[in-house]
């Protein structure tokens, strides 16, 4: 086995099994705090159409990675959309449909133009996850591992993806991996103290007032 193969293999290991470590922990509390719902609808998307562009390009790590993914994406989205009071079917339709444009590019353009759309999905799911954490008043429902594993499997795809010299992957990753730095130092920065910003305001309904007497 290459050392490409065992890099293919080890971010396969690596983004099969970093959103478990989120899914225990929802699990556990039903706390959503700090997580995005857009985010993690954008992962849907991800997990899709890479499995696809996996089986596009011929390379058995990536289709089981991102394949693999849809089993830890799937019931966090089913467990924050009951947290939320939100319908299901509802909330992954954008995302079926997102994937569904993508999966056609790559038919049709080609692993670069795949690259070149896959960047904006990309982006939207780390810099979704950095509004909630920013804006959140508390990030306790996020897990710092699954956030530390995300950047490690961003990083291994990236080295791996230059290496096969499969330009989509590179494209669409090196964006999201310094969104993803970003991530995982403003995480902590939240844990050691820092306050929100941004945060939604309160809309507080008066109290009805009854006819003087």
């Amino acid at each position: 086995m290459t050392s490409v193969e065992v890099l293919g293999w080890v971010a396969t290991v690596v983004g099969a099994v970093l959103a478990t470590p989120q899914l225990v922990r929802l699990v556990r509390t039903r706390n959503v705090e700090g997580l995005s719902l857009v985010g993690w609808q954008t992962a849907l998307v991800l997990n899709i159409a890479w499995t696809v562009h996996g089986i596009n390009i011929g390379q058995l790590p990536q289709i089981l990675s991102s394949s693999l993914a849809l089993f830890t994406t799937v019931p966090i989205l089913v467990l924050m959309t009951g947290v939320l009071g939100r319908r299901f079917v509802p909330t992954i339709l954008p995302s079926l449909a997102v994937a569904a444009v993508m999966i056609a590019v790559d038919l049709m353009l080609g692993s670069a133009a795949y690259g070149i759309v896959a960047i904006f999905p990309g982006i939207a799911i780390t810099a979704a996850q950095s509004v909630e954490l920013v804006r959140a008043e508390h990030v306790r429902g996020v897990s710092p591992v699954s956030l530390m594993l995300g950047f490690l499997n961003l990083t291994l795809w990236a080295v791996w993806a230059f290496l096969v010299n499969d330009s989509g992957t590179m494209i669409a990753v090196s964006v999201s991996w310094v969104v993803a730095v970003f991530n995982l130092i403003w995480y902590w920065l939240r844990r050691l103290g820092l306050r929100s910003f941004f945060a939604p305001v309160a809309v507080s309904v008066p109290a009805c007032v009854g006819p003087a007497d």
